[in-house]
């Protein structure tokens, strides 16, 4: 029988470009009629049909204990309605489970998306509210070919809870 695992707290911080970019891209609201230059979203999404869905996520609480990353293609989350959210992340790398201690939480604001770069490991949406609506952009069939998950607890016997 396997102990029990451990809870390991991460205070999740408001996400800038700056501190996400090892990560991915903030977008926020630009002008009508701008050009696209590197502020917008860069998307990789040639290797497949891009599947643009609103998703329905009940109470999510803060807890998690799984890690995901997607290699062929970059994906775009964002809520609706201007709600906040709770995201955690490391930085994509060969190995086949993140560095436990490159995990790192953030809090994204309802007037701006995220784009996660390829093989960014994440965790969420995470949230309080009841249910949030969230926009995303991924490949068609990204959940199902494209869907690397490890076992936090199977590989470093934790549990991750954001604060």
């Amino acid at each position: 029988m396997l102990p029990s695992p451990t809870l390991k707290h991460l205070t999740a911080e408001w996400v800038t470009s700056e501190r996400f970019q090892a990560f991915g891209q903030v977008i926020t609201a630009s002008p009508d009629g701008k050009a696209f230059d590197h502020s917008d979203a860069q998307l990789i999404l040639d290797q497949g049909i891009p599947r643009f869905y609103i998703m329905r996520l009940h109470r999510r609480g803060r807890q998690f204990h799984t890690i995901t990353r997607h290699q062929r293609c970059t994906q775009c989350l964002g809520s609706l309605e201007g709600q906040d959210w709770l995201i955690a992340v490391a930085p994509s790398q060969p190995a086949a489970q993140p560095a436990l201690d490159e995990i790192r939480a953030f809090r994204i604001p309802g007037n701006c998306f995220i784009k996660l770069n390829l093989g960014t490991w994440h965790a969420g949406p995470y949230f309080d509210q009841e249910v949030i609506d969230f926009y995303n952009l991924e490949l068609n069939d990204t959940n199902s070919i494209d869907h690397e998950t490890c076992n936090l607890q199977q590989a470093y016997g934790v549990t991750v809870e954001l604060m």
